[in-house]
Formats: structure tokens, sequence, C-alpha cells
């Protein structure tokens, strides 16, 4: 009879549970189904004119910059995975972590920094004209256009291909590449008949995560001059105030998206990448003489090019306009981009914990429901930001009445110019970094914990505080950080759904780029890229404790 009591008690709470986990679920998929809405709609007059003569310039422009950044983040990525996990060379541990330093510098920063830099009254070309009297063209050193951007994609997120390509390296392919080390075989024919096989699916997945930073990207090519389907979404709105020219326009970087899917699947064949934690890790071979000078110099230039020239002429910038730019406003600037951070990161994990023991809970739901929460960061920030907007909108045109009837007027704007618009965005778009985080630290516990503790009479509320809550903390504390960097970082997702005169660190630096203020955009850029050094640094730590 007791027993009895508990199942009913315990069922009662997981559907509890399920329940809000359905609700967010519903709140990433509405937006999605909303865009693809508009597609069936009648077509206005603005939407005419962009498709008839402008349409096809977005479309092959975005197409170019995937499949030339792909191609080049793959090379640069593989090549430095291989060079780091098979080889050993002077400096090696230090660029096994420092390559992954790119990745905390922003690309739109990136391309402002570069930008200036090697322009004509940038530090390079004015050294060549006044210390050495030497004029250089110009075009050769530019970064504009299309050529710009695919340089500064390329140099700063090759990172994400190297990331996980250099993990299943080190721990995947150790018996087939020792083996053919053994029958003689030369390191070309092994990169190339072993490595490159072995490792597909790893440098597809680290291409596709480029890939989705191109499409969904606003600051580089709208500092460049170049026009894309996200650009396109902006100037749209912006320009034109036209939500329902800007959905449609999503909804084709939606068909992009799905095309990008189809084709990572046909790439994969089925194989999947999965890293085992009994596999025994490769052991680096000694390279020699030129052969280590030449890997030292290879990564060593990458990581120049990609991390600390940058960074270096930021903090030069920034002990220039110090003086002028800081000051109390500035402290508020970062305190609503840390208060913002912190509550959006707050949310996504607490619906991370309850979908993730959901998952465990119900095993025929899991697959469906994960992939749903984890859907947001495959998407876009312009897709999502429009999504939201449009359905905020509309919330606000069905509550008309009652904002009437407690006097705020006939047809106001109230939760279309709220926080609350942007939080959503940032929920939608970061769910999965929160959700990964957490699946995996439950996968560690297992389930016998979490079993006992249900046998003993508790609920799964009770049991997660008591009992998992403890064995769980360092994936908690990982997927915080994570999520709280790259919600700091987004840029998007906060221009188009922020409220009026509502700035975070991204906005300002962008705006800053934007009205040619460069040395003034130095400050906040920096302090965005502290906050990820400091993340990259604490899960460091973190890990080490761990083990």
């Amino acid at each position: 009879m007791k027993l009895d009591l508990i199942k009913r008690n315990l069922k009662k709470e997981l559907n509890s549970w399920w329940i809000i986990s359905l609700v967010g679920a519903v709140v990433i998929l509405l937006p999605i189904l909303f865009i693809f809405f508009t597609i069936f709609q009648e077509p206005n007059e603005n939407w005419l004119h962009i498709r008839q003569y402008l349409l096809k310039n977005y479309v092959t422009n975005t197409i170019l910059l995937v499949v030339l950044t792909g191609i080049f983040t793959a090379f640069l990525g593989v090549s430095l995975a291989w060079l780091i996990a098979a080889y050993d060379f002077p400096l090696r541990k230090f660029f096994r972590w420092g390559l992954l330093l790119p990745l905390s510098i922003p690309t739109f920063i990136a391309a402002y920094t570069y930008r200036t830099m090697l322009g004509y009254t940038g530090i390079i070309q004015s050294t060549l004209r006044n210390q050495y009297d030497y004029q250089i063209n110009s075009e050769l050193l530019s970064i504009s256009g299309i050529r710009g951007a695919i340089f500064i994609f390329t140099m700063f997120l090759f990172p994400y291909v190297y990331m996980i390509t250099r993990a299943f390296l080190e721990s995947q392919s150790t018996s087939y590449i020792e083996n053919a080390r053994l029958l003689g075989r030369k390191p070309i024919a092994i990169f190339f008949k072993i490595v490159l096989p072995l490792a597909r699916p790893a440098i597809v997945g680290g291409t596709v995560l480029v890939i989705f930073e191109v499409l969904g990207d606003y600051g580089v090519t709208s500092l460049l001059g170049i026009h894309t389907i996200s650009t396109a979404i902006f100037q749209t709105w912006f320009g034109m105030y036209d939500v329902n020219s800007a959905m449609r326009l999503a909804a084709w970087l939606m068909v992009i998206i799905m095309g990008v899917f189809l084709l990572e699947k046909l790439l994969r064949q089925r194989r999947r990448y999965h890293i085992s934690n009994k596999s025994r890790p490769l052991v680096p071979v000694k390279l020699k003489g030129i052969k280590g000078i030449g890997a030292f110099i290879y990564c060593g230039l990458v990581f120049l090019i990609s991390f600390l020239i940058p960074f270096i002429q930021l903090i030069a910038w920034a002990k220039m306009t110090f003086n002028k730019v800081w000051d109390l406003s500035f402290i508020t600037l970062i305190y609503q981009t840390v208060y913002l951070a912190v509550i959006a990161t707050i949310i996504i994990l607490i619906f991370s914990v309850i979908v993730a023991n959901v998952c465990r809970s119900h095993s025929s739901f899991s697959f469906v429901i994960s992939k749903i929460i984890t859907s947001g960061y495959s998407i876009p920030g312009p897709i999502i930001a429009i999504g939201v907007l449009a359905i905020f909108i509309s919330l606000d045109k069905w509550l008309a009445p009652f904002y009437k009837s407690i006097g705020l007027g006939e047809a106001p704007l109230i939760l279309s110019l709220s926080l609350i618009m942007l939080v959503i965005g940032y929920f939608i778009r970061f769910m999965a970094t929160g959700f990964n985080a957490i699946e995996v630290g439950f996968e560690k516990i297992g389930t016998k914990y979490t079993e006992a503790s249900r046998m003993l009479g508790l609920g799964i509320t009770k049991t997660f505080f008591k009992v998992e809550f403890p064995l769980i903390k360092g994936a908690l504390i990982s997927g915080f950080i994570i999520t709280f960097v790259e919600i700091c970082k987004e840029l998007p997702l906060a221009l188009l759904l922020r409220p009026f005169n509502f700035e975070t660190l991204a906005t300002k630096t962008y705006q800053y780029a934007h009205d040619e203020q460069i040395y003034e955009a130095s400050i906040s850029s920096l302090l965005i890229i502290g906050i990820s050094i400091l993340s990259v640094v604490l899960i460091q730590l973190l890990g080490k404790k761990v083990k």
C-alpha cells in the first residue's frame, strides 16, 4: 500500500516536470513555426521588390561565404589538430590550449580591429610609409568585402574544427595510427588514408558549427559591407520596419540551414562521433630539426594572427582612450550586460535540469524533447530574433483591449519593448549549451543513486536537491560559465530585441565600430574578451579539480 502511494506521488511529480519540459519545447519551436507560416501569406510590395532585385545577391553571397569559410576552416583546423595530436615540438603544450583562444574574440571585434590595423591610416601602412618610405598597394592589405570576411571567419572560427578533431584524434584513432607507423607508412599517407577517413564525422561536426556561426553573423558582414540574408533581415526591419518581409528572409535562411543539415547527414553517412574514456591516448612523435621548427612556426603564426596581434592592438587602443571612454555610464553598461546574462543563464539552467531529468525517466520521450530543446543553437540569431519579435508584437495586438482597460492607451507596445523578449531570445538560442552540460553531468553519475533515493521514498524534486545536485555541481558550474559567456558575446539578438536605449557590451562595441570610433570600442571589446578568457581558465581548473 505504501509502495503504491510512493509510485502515485512520484508519477504526479514527474508529470509536473514533464509539463514544464513541454512548455520549454513549445517556447523554442513557436518562433520557428511562426516564421514558416509567413511563406503562405500574401506577399507585400517590399517582398516582391526584394525577391525580384535583391534576393539572388543575398543568397549568392551567403552561400559563397559559407562554402569558402567551411573549406578554409576545415583545412586550418584539421592540420593544426593533426600536428598537436600526433607530434611533439617546441611549445606544443602551450599551443594545445592556446589555439582555442581565438574563440574568445568575437568575429565582429576581430573584423574592425584588422580593418583598422591594415587600412591606409593603420599602424602597418603608416609605419611602412613613415619609417621605411615604402608605399604598399592598399588593396593587398584591405580587409573588406567577401575576401576580408572569409579571412576573419577562418582565423577566428577554426578552433571549432581544431578542438573537436584534436579530441577525436587523441582518444579514438590511436591503434590505427600506431599500426600504420609500425607498418612503415609515411606521415602523409597516414594522414590522407587513415586520419581523414576516421576523423570525418568530427571534421564535419566542427565545420557545421562554423557554418552556423557564419549564417547567423551580422557584425562582420555589416561592417565589411557584404549583403547577406542576415544583413538583409536587419535592413528590412530597421530600414523598412517590415516584419513580414524580414520573416520571409528568415524563412529563406532556414531553407539554407536545412540544406546544411542534409549535407551533414550525407557526409557523415550514418557515422557517429563519440569519445570513449576507455581509449588509449595517442603518443606524439618527436619532431627534430627543421620539421620541429616548421611545426612551431606554423602554430605560432596562426596564434599570432588569430589572437595575440589583435589582442595587443586592442590593449594599445584602450590605453589611448581610457580617460575619454571610461566613466560611470560604462559601469552601468557592464552591470546591464552581467545582470541580463545572469538572469537568462539561471532560467536556462533551471529548464536544463528539468528537461534532462525528464529525459532520463522517459526513454521514449527523451530523444524528441532533447532534439527540440537543443535545436535553437543551430538556428542563427537573426531568425530567432525575428520570430520572437513577431510573436511578441502579435501578443501586444491581442492584449490591446486589456491595455486600454487599464489606461495604457489604444495599442501600446508593452511586451515588445521589454527585456522579457530579449531573455526569451537568449533562452531559445542558448538552451543547448546549458542542456548539454547538464546532460553530460547526469550521464557521469548514472542512475543508481537516483534509483536508490526513490526506492527510499524521495520524490524527483527532493532526490535532485539531496542526491543529484551535489554530484552534478561541476556540470552546473561549467554550464553556467559557458552559457553566460555566449550571452555576453551575442550581438544579433541583442541588437534586434533590446529595449530602446538599453545597451550591452556587445551592442556598445558594435555601435562604436559602426560609427567609426574604433579606438573607443577597444575597452568594451577587451571586457568581452576578458570574460571569455576567464571562462576558459575556470573550466580548465574545474576539469582538473574533477579529475
